[in-house]
């Protein structure tokens, strides 16, 4: 069955690499993001079966308008991947500024339920699709600095699982996946306000996960049989674990 899938985000890392992968399988993406320049070359190698589109999840009405502004044929979207989110900063909270903090809660919260709350509708209406939300590790195991992202990432996970609770009885699944440390995307220099050379050296001596791992994921979560449903996924690369809790001695 072709599926029609809605990404946000898609105009780089993660999102290209899901609308990249749905797109192999056989499915139809509208991919979603601000950078239209960018949507329109993955539609250039993609073909028609991208529609590229452009968003801002943090625009109240455009997330509002979307599904009756999406065009003839591709308003039943039976998947939503709310991929669209960033971190901003690793200073601690006492130091951290507000605005990145409220951009933060802008994307990666307020986009969420915002186009959740604009095609859930239609989903139950007809008794099926998948809300698919790229959650993080940071919404279970805090780390200096991660305070507002670990936050949101919380609230993420949290939100998915009462969206499942509402949605039992109707064929409307919901997961969040939930990665690791991840290479090979812009995710690290937008935190860093563009340094390369600060995002590249946390990735010194890893083999990070990398975009199209995630997609392989969300993929494969979606490709189960309709009467499935993953709520949660973590992923990590081997390289990496939870952590032992920190203790400050004194002394």
């Amino acid at each position: 069955m072709t599926l029609t899938i809605l990404v946000t985000g898609a105009s780089a890392g993660f999102g290209a690499a899901i609308a990249r992968r749905f797109v192999r399988d056989g499915h139809r993406v509208i991919a979603a993001a601000r950078r239209l320049d960018r949507l329109e070359a993955l539609a250039g190698e993609l073909g028609p079966a991208l529609l590229p589109l452009q968003l801002d999840v943090t625009d109240a009405q455009g997330a509002a308008a979307l599904p009756a502004s999406l065009p003839e044929g591709w308003r039943e979207v039976d998947v939503l991947v709310n991929n669209a989110g960033l971190a901003l900063g690793l200073d601690p909270a006492w130091k951290a500024s507000l605005a990145d903090w409220e951009t933060m809660v802008a994307t990666n919260v307020l986009g969420v339920i915002r186009l959740t709350h604009a095609l859930l509708p239609g989903m139950v209406a007809r008794n099926r699709g998948h809300v698919v939300n790229l959650g993080s590790i940071a919404g279970d195991y805090p780390y200096p600095g991660g305070h507002i992202y670990g936050g949101s990432k919380a609230f993420v996970k949290q939100f998915g699982l009462n969206l499942k609770a509402d949605l039992v009885g109707t064929g409307v699944r919901v997961t969040n996946i939930e990665p690791g440390l991840c290479g090979g995307t812009e995710f690290s220099a937008v935190r860093f306000g563009g340094d390369t050379a600060r995002a590249a050296a946390l990735y010194a001596g890893t083999q990070p996960l990398m975009a199209e791992d995630v997609a392989e994921a969300v993929a494969w979560v979606v490709a189960l049989p309709p009467h499935v449903n993953i709520n949660r996924m973590e992923m990590m690369p081997t390289c990496q674990g939870p952590g032992p809790l920190v203790v400050k001695r004194s002394g």
